[in-house]
């Protein structure tokens, strides 16, 4: 499993300036996947959110929990990956707290359900044990052509 855990997320397609997540905990490999990020204290945003009191923005919160959703997607033995996989639809977003430096946001995600080329997850974020975000995603991406050296 650590084998598979350190191959999904070697390819989630962002760059290390953008990627908020640094372990998988658990992987069940298509379904669902714990992870967590540790809030550093030294990235660029929190200059600015806010200063002398940062904190690490909400919205981000959504983006580390469908960073580790699309990794759970790509890694379903039973559905090719796809390319381009981006989040594309929030619902039912609910920001109930806040991480700030020094703090480990420990980041769930569920797959719910896979139409074509879209997936949806149930995700949240805790801090020390408490719910400070939780949402309903849709990822999309690009299938792999059947028949094509992609597949």
């Amino acid at each position: 499993m650590i084998d598979l855990a350190a191959k999904a997320l070697e390819a989630l397609p962002h760059g290390p300036e953008f990627r908020f997540l640094d372990n998988l905990l658990r992987l069940e490999p298509g379904k669902a996947g714990v992870g967590e990020y540790t809030v550093r204290g030294n990235e660029y945003f929190l200059k600015g959110h806010f200063p002398g009191s940062p904190l690490f923005p909400g919205v981000l919160l959504v983006e580390a929990s469908a960073q580790l959703a699309g990794t759970v997607a790509q890694t379903d033995p039973d559905i090719p990956p796809m390319s381009g996989l981006k989040l594309t639809a929030m619902r039912a977003v609910k920001i109930l707290g806040s991480a700030r430096p020094g703090e480990v946001i420990q980041l769930e995600a569920y797959i719910t359900g896979r139409l074509g080329n879209l997936v949806q997850a149930r995700t949240m974020a805790l801090v020390n044990k408490l719910v400070v975000m939780q949402a309903e995603i849709t990822l999309s991406g690009e299938m792999p052509i059947e028949g094509s050296m992609e597949s």
